[in-house]
């Protein structure tokens, strides 16, 4: 028995080493053979619009990203707001949990490539009929009966089934790995828009403000003049449509500035009802001097979403295998003792101990094309992840090169809106003079001041564009995760993929 238990281990692992693996072998796909983002000329120097807000910027290529890339606008309550959203968000918490079963479910499999060992007990009570002998020495027709054994099992592995599906639940680990990482910086994104367009809606709510109240200013002047019989009542009462009119556009931007600040709370994992500390300000949030370019090479190794990706086609690649594996003879091999007796005392006495070793081929034969038809779902599944992954890839590379373009237009936007807003306070200005002096119409007045309100609203909303473009940037390149201190994140909440290969240069803040 020693010899033959002795055997059933070994026999495994010869077995094990003429093995072959069928089906593709998966390499990672080919980086794009380009070196821009661009049909046209790249953008690498940003215009500056001469405010605070509106500073030049530089593009630097091959540039490395930092892993808490929001450190670039150096605002210390956006950093607090989102090392706590990473923290508390409960997608953040689900994704999490995702990559822990991802990562049980592939180590169960695992298990496949060690022999089965299983142990058993049983007892009963029998009565045997009397017409019958008794079993038992003393012919008692009512007796126990005590059974335990081991069993070892092992099923070969000859044609890598087992191995292609510990290789494609591995995949799929990583690819959950990657969306998490793709969580997180989907998460740190939306918090940093967030903050911007609450910061924006600001800036908008004190322009309106101030608007208006130079609106009342002006209808003051007018019903000064109406009362001394220079203008009509019909000037008056077309201030007075103006000012509501302007007055009017005050409410939809305090409720857009109240959602936002649920969205914050939500974000962090907090009820709207929970009043969030932070305050965000335009001149809070400081625009960096570089910004990072990495090579179109490396954007395929550092974006989450294309790199979860790949995994998902590493993991089709891998049950393509293991459905050709499944056509080919399964052989199971197995070993077992047991012994049995009447009563427990006895159990293990000398001779009421059996064995067996035992060996099983099984071979499909007719399944009605079943097998044939997977594994050509197997191969048409590998077909539809490439075509996603190359989907991904190009979609990653539009996002790049969107947001470029709008890093370039944004700037010369906002040094116009600065140039425009400027001109038409002075008009505006120049305007109220000479109605006060009753050098000119009030109609004059009425278009400069609409003109430098147009004027206000849209240099706020072109300043709040260029940060929400340097987000994106950040964004469409991958975050900088790879960069990550991950220690500081809860263990629940950690993920160890695989980073890309380390870049030239590091961004200063």
């Amino acid at each position: 028995m020693r010899r033959t238990s002795l055997a059933a281990l070994l026999i495994p692992g010869a077995f094990a080493l003429g093995a072959c693996t069928l089906g593709p072998n998966f390499s990672s796909p080919d980086a794009p053979r380009t070196d821009r983002y661009l049909a046209d000329d790249q953008p690498s120097q940003l215009v500056s619009a001469g405010i605070p807000g509106g500073e030049a910027q530089q593009i630097v290529q091959s540039l490395d990203i930092p892993g808490q890339w929001w450190g670039v606008f150096q605002s210390r309550p956006l950093n607090g707001l989102i090392e706590s959203a990473l923290v508390a968000n409960p997608d953040i918490q689900a994704a999490s949990a995702s990559l822990r079963v991802a990562q049980f479910n592939a180590r169960a499999q695992r298990a496949t490539l060690f022999p089965t060992v299983q142990a058993g007990f049983n007892a009963s009570q029998n009565q045997s009929p009397a017409s019958l002998q008794s079993p038992t020495a003393d012919n008692a027709t009512i007796f126990g009966l005590f059974t335990t054994g081991l069993t070892i099992s092992y099923t070969l592995d000859l044609f890598g089934a087992n191995r292609r599906a510990i290789e494609s639940l591995d995949a799929l680990a990583e690819a959950q790995c990657f969306q998490l990482e793709a969580a997180y910086l989907s998460l740190a994104s939306n918090v940093v828009a967030a903050a911007i367009l609450e910061a924006s809606l600001r800036s908008q709510i004190d322009a309106t403000k101030r608007i208006i109240a130079a609106q009342r200013e002006t209808l003051g002047i007018l019903r000064q003049q109406e009362g001394l019989g220079a203008i009509t009542g019909a000037d008056v009462a077309t201030q007075e449509a103006s000012l509501a009119q302007a007055e009017t556009t005050l409410p939809p931007l305090e409720k857009a500035l109240a959602q936002q600040r649920n969205l914050l709370a939500t974000l962090t994992g907090r009820l709207p009802s929970e009043r969030v500390a932070e305050r965000f300000e335009l001149t809070d949030l400081k625009l960096p001097q570089e910004l990072p370019l990495s090579l179109p090479s490396r954007l395929v190794e550092q974006r989450p979403d294309v790199r979860a990706s790949e995994s998902s086609l590493h993991s089709a690649s891998a049950l393509v295998g293991v459905a050709i594996a499944n056509q080919f003879p399964q052989i199971t091999l197995s070993a077992g003792i047991n012994t049995t007796s009447v009563t427990f005392g006895q159990l293990f006495a000398p001779g009421l101990m059996g064995s067996n070793v035992g060996t099983g081929i099984l071979q499909t034969v007719l399944d009605g094309g079943a097998l044939w038809a997977k594994k050509k779902a197997a191969q048409a599944s590998l077909e539809q992840a490439d075509a996603q992954y190359r989907s991904t890839v190009l979609t990653a590379f539009r996002n790049v090169a969107d947001t470029l373009r709008a890093l370039e237009y944004d700037a010369l936007t906002l040094t116009a809106a600065v140039a425009a807003e400027r001109a038409a306070a002075t008009s505006f200005t120049i305007a109220r003079r000479r109605l006060e002096l009753g050098d000119t119409t009030y109609v004059v007045v009425l278009i400069a001041e609409l003109t430098y309100q147009q004027a206000l609203l849209t240099r706020v909303q072109a300043q709040a564009n260029r940060l929400t473009d340097t987000a994106a940037l950040f964004q469409a390149l991958g975050g900088g995760w790879w960069n990550r201190d991950t220690d500081a994140l809860p263990p629940g909440a950690r993920s160890r993929c695989r980073p890309p290969a380390p870049a030239t240069a590091s961004l200063q803040r």
